[in-house]
């Protein structure tokens, strides 16, 4: 008989009732470690503390009220995957009573573990805790690696897997592909893909090679192929998400929303989708369904722990579109009143007014405003590129070129941000300020030397991380740039040889002497760092 009496729980229930009965039915099957939730933000909590081999999730987390007294279990799940408070080995069974129809979707979109519907019994609770475990067992060795950044050796205990668990060939060669693609290895992904889809139809397959050829800028075939899946299975809601992501590749703003809204219409409770329907309405300029979905949005968010003013700021900038100046001051409002204390608050609210202000035409308040979102912007963490670029372009039209270019250096001195120089410089370019783009990239060129000296300065000090972290930056900046390709290369080798391996660092830098190879192949430093780098491997008994 299997033995669970190891496993940690963790019960999120609004119920002391049902809480009670799961108590009594874990306790039945060995299971004693059980800690309890009563609801999303008390769950969020323990989870950010201590990690758990098991949650069990009541989706009706509101406790059957009809009331508005938090979030519902796909809202956490939902937010539980997106900031990553539970990892691969986390088995997460869904709870529910509730028989709709979109519900059921939506929490079956965000991939529980497996989901349970009440009433039910010990014994059919106990076969599906037994039935993940079992699951989870077979996998744990190749998640305990992705968790440690050794995505190389990972790779090959998938394969592994794939030999010994014929039952489970699939799921490892799923896994084997989305490692790939983590390591920007797109042509082994595809390959990966294909085969699967040669022998069988596969939903996932399809989707994952539908977006190994989008990363790849094949965007005509990607949709093609995420066409086919729709057709196929109207109900596998990622691939609606990745055909707007087409249409909007090509222009087609408009043709992006109507495939948002049909997802929405099957599955209405995915609070990102929502946004993104938002996002993607008002570029197409209908502002109905766009003032529609950021109410949404910020409705179902109320009760998240991570909940975003910049949703109040989409909202407002919809309504100012719309032309409703007295509904956009009181979303200004409520945000300041039921979001204080957020790190992002400043910045939002300053954003949100001088845009009040812009629309009224008072344009001396409104610049007044942006010089406090600018500062505040200076100050702020964890605030969206979109965020930025947006208010540069406000800054941009109201002639606050310094204040623009400041914002911009925010974005690229941001190593979390995604936004290449080339990016930056075109906000100026299209605004019709080239001069701005060219001081722009005199300035971060300025940032990058002054880098490099602080990094080899760090390095002379014997401080090889701080080295190493320095380079990084500077590699933000200027991804492209041979200088700081070597640079990098060289300082991330100095720290695994003086400190040990680390293999996220020994990914970064082969993806930095591969791109050396392709820039400039014949540079004179390149044969020596591979041969270090290989040395290195090998003293780590990473590679013979």
């Amino acid at each position: 008989m299997q033995d669970n009496s190891n496993l940690s729980v963790l019960v999120i229930d609004p119920n002391p009732g049902m809480r009670g009965s799961l108590q009594n039915m874990l306790v039945q099957s060995s299971i004693t470690k059980i800690e309890f939730a009563v609801n999303a933000s008390t769950a969020i909590k323990q989870v950010g503390k201590r990690s758990y081999d098991l949650i069990l999730c009541e989706y009706d987390l509101d406790g059957g009220g009809g009331g508005d007294s938090g979030q519902d279990g796909q809202q956490l799940l939902e937010d539980m995957r997106h900031h990553k408070l539970i990892g691969l080995s986390t088995i997460f069974i869904m709870i529910t009573s509730e028989g709709v129809y979109s519900k059921v979707v939506s929490a079956a979109e965000l991939t529980p573990t497996d989901y349970i519907l009440k009433p039910f019994t010990v014994d059919m609770l106990s076969q599906r805790i037994n039935r993940a475990v079992e699951r989870r067992a077979v996998f744990l060795p190749t998640y305990n690696l992705i968790s440690q950044g050794n995505l190389r050796e990972a790779i090959r205990s998938a394969a592994t897997g794939e030999a010994n668990h014929p039952r489970y060939v699939a799921d490892f060669a799923r896994l084997r592909a989305d490692m790939h693609v983590a390591l920007d290895e797109l042509a082994q992904a595809e390959a990966i893909y294909s085969g699967i889809l040669a022998s069988k139809s596969i939903g996932w397959a399809s989707l994952g090679l539908a977006r190994v050829l989008f990363t790849q800028d094949k965007v005509e075939e990607a949709e093609n192929v995420v066409t086919k899946l729709i057709e196929a299975n109207p109900k596998f809601m990622a691939a609606y998400d990745l055909l707007a992501k087409c249409h909007e590749m090509n222009g087609a703003a408009y043709r992006a929303q109507k495939i948002l809204e049909e997802a929405v219409a099957i599955s209405p409770h995915m609070v990102r989708r929502l946004r993104r329907l938002g996002e993607v309405a008002l570029e197409a300029g209908d502002v109905v369904v766009a003032e529609k979905s950021f109410k949404q949005v910020v409705s179902r968010s109320k009760y998240s722990e991570f909940r975003d003013p910049e949703d109040h700021v989409k909202l407002v900038k919809t309504l100012l579109k719309k032309g409703d100046t007295n509904q956009a001051g009181s979303v200004i409002r409520d945000m300041e009143k039921s979001l204080r204390g957020n790190a992002a608050i400043d910045a939002c609210k300053a954003i949100s007014v001088a845009l009040l202000h812009e629309s009224a035409g008072n344009t001396a308040a409104a610049v007044t405003e942006l010089n406090a979102a600018v500062a505040a912007v200076r100050l702020s963490k964890g605030l969206s590129s979109e965020l930025k670029i947006g208010l540069a372009r406000t800054c941009l039209s109201n002639r606050l070129d310094n204040a623009a270019a400041e914002v911009m250096l925010t974005v690229m001195n941001d190593v979390d941000s995604d936004v290449s120089m080339q990016d930056a410089m075109s906000v100026f370019v299209k605004a019709g300020r080239p001069d701005l783009a060219e001081g722009m990239n005199s300035r971060l060129m300025t940032q990058v030397q002054e880098l490099l000296d602080l990094s080899a300065e760090k390095g002379n000090m014997g401080d090889v991380k701080g080295a190493v972290q320095t380079l990084l930056e500077a590699q933000h900046m200027a991804p492209k740039n041979v200088q700081v390709m070597l640079a990098l290369a060289k300082a991330i080798l100095r720290q695994l040889e003086d400190l040990g391996w680390d293999h996220p660092l020994a990914e970064i830098c082969n993806t930095q002497l591969d791109a050396i190879r392709k820039i400039d192949p014949a540079n004179p430093l390149l044969p020596g760092l591979t041969e270090d780098y290989h040395s290195a491997q090998r003293k780590y008994g990473i590679s013979t």
